[in-house]
């Protein structure tokens, strides 16, 4: 982290300030009072920094009330104070399989600013309508106290909504809540389907992360997908959307996530056409999300891969300054043009930038960052998010590395995820593990199949070395 930029500890100062820290009150004037509403958190199993809790109400003409709350970070963390100094120093928390470093004190990420089950929280309010087609007619943002009444996990809501299991045990406890998140589920359904129709891809998680057994590292395993997931990142979507929209409409500029059209879009082409499927020969989101959702559903097993292999080619997103009243790229992955980060302002600095902008159109003041400001915060957001992402990337193949020490000689097959003049890099099915080809590269190129063997495994460095024949 060190050697990247990034600051592994808090400084004194930081410390003290939270360690001083008092929760935020939830009774200020204009605060709407919603703690009676059966807000619920949905999150991974052992997630404490909770950013988000979400409810849905039917209302009439098939219309559904979607509200999505996110933790009043800065109801705590004053701009400049030493803990704002570090989350802007950083700009996200770090998440390697040997150690979280969380981009606030965790008093404040998994406590004070963290919407934990059965305490009264201050919470920035995306309300929503969206009709019965997914498309959001209307949307406001204000400040409220919400309660959340359950802490639920991906995977146990996931397998409920889908029935293969009881209810989890704290979503039973709430009278009513099932009905609640059948409803979210239904609604974000729509959500989805509506955004695929305009474009947005169809792209299956290549995540992975290190199983523990005590502190012997067990294996390694794929996020995969669920019905729970979606639901979320559905309406986090939507709701940074929102975001966006409230800005514009009061006339502040803001800091968007934009993914800009393909580079390597005639890779994606060449790749399609290797699979029977001819796509144009210009960037088109929609003709590329049919073809990944006609594999999906022709070949399961394989779409982690091939996503992989279209995620590398449409390259990382970034952040950007929009001026008030300009043109924005938008996001080619999701087709959606307004699309700020706001959701995650416990893990992410962008998120709090922007809750800080949503604050001051509410209230009617100054904007509390200038044009230049947010322009140069873009710019390290999306440096210091890229090597954060290696640091993580460095962690995890070292844990790869490590699993695999112990099979040099073995084969593997595979794909190729990456082909440029850094190298040639392949990852393998099982288990889901990415290293370098460093004999038999030449003429491989991303998407290919192959069969590889392990040379040999470097753990402190991270490395996996592959040849093939």
């Amino acid at each position: 982290m060190i050697d990247r930029g990034l600051e592994p500890d808090f400084s004194a100062p930081a410390a003290a300030q939270a360690s001083a820290a008092a929760e935020a009150k939830t009774t200020n004037a204009g605060t709407q009072d919603l703690r009676g509403l059966l807000w619920c958190s949905i999150d991974n199993d052992d997630s404490r920094d909770l950013d988000q809790l979400t409810v849905a109400d039917e209302q009439p003409g098939g219309v559904v009330r979607v509200l999505v709350a996110i933790a009043d970070v800065d109801a705590i963390v004053a701009k400049d104070s030493p803990i704002d100094a570090h989350a802007r120093t950083n700009t996200t928390s770090v998440y390697t399989p040997a150690q979280i470093f969380p981009m606030l004190p965790e008093r404040l990420s998994t406590d004070l600013t963290s919407l934990v089950a059965n305490e009264d929280r201050a919470a920035m309010v995306v309300d929503m309508r969206v009709g019965g087609d997914g498309v959001v007619q209307a949307s406001t943002i204000y400040p409220a106290a919400v309660r959340n009444r359950a802490k639920l996990a991906y995977n146990g809501v996931a397998a409920w909504l889908d029935g293969h299991a009881p209810a989890p045990v704290a979503l039973a406890a709430v009278p009513g809540l099932d009905v609640c998140l059948r409803l979210q589920d239904r609604i974000a359904t729509a959500m989805r389907s509506e955004r695929q129709s305009h474009g947005a891809l169809t792209l299956a998680s290549t995540e992975t992360h290190a199983v523990f057994d005590g502190d012997a590292l067990a294996r390694v395993e794929l996020d995969e997908k669920n019905r729970a997931k979606s639901l979320i990142e559905d309406f986090m979507i939507a709701a940074n959307g929102a975001a966006a929209a409230f800005l514009a409409g009061h006339g502040l500029s803001s800091m968007r996530r934009v993914l800009r059209a393909p580079r390597r879009w005639d890779r994606l082409v060449a790749l399609a056409a290797e699979l029977g499927v001819t796509l144009p020969e210009a960037p088109d989101a929609g003709a590329l999300d049919r073809f990944l959702r006609a594999r999906r559903d022709a070949n399961p097993e394989g779409f982690p891969d091939l996503s992989l292999s279209v995620v590398k080619m449409l390259g990382s997103g970034e952040y950007a300054l929009v001026r008030a009243g300009s043109a924005v790229d938008g996001h080619f992955g999701l087709a959606v043009r307004d699309y700020a980060h706001s959701t995650a302002p416990n893990r992410r600095f962008p998120d709090l930038i922007t809750q800080r902008l949503l604050k001051a159109a509410i209230a009617g003041n100054p904007a509390p960052y200038a044009d230049d400001q947010l322009e140069s915060l873009a710019k390290h957001c999306t440096l210091q998010e890229d090597a954060a992402d290696k640091v993580e990337r460095q962690v995890r193949k070292s844990a790869a590395a490590l699993l695999l020490s112990s099979h040099t000689g073995e084969h593997f097959d595979g794909v190729v995820t990456g082909s440029s003049d850094k190298g040639t890099y392949v990852r393998v099915f099982r288990p889901p593990v990415e290293g370098r080809v460093v004999r038999g590269e030449a003429g491989l190129d991303v998407g290919e199949r192959v069969r590889v063997t392990l040379v040999g495994t470097d753990v402190d460095r991270g490395f996996i070395d592959f040849s093939q024949p």
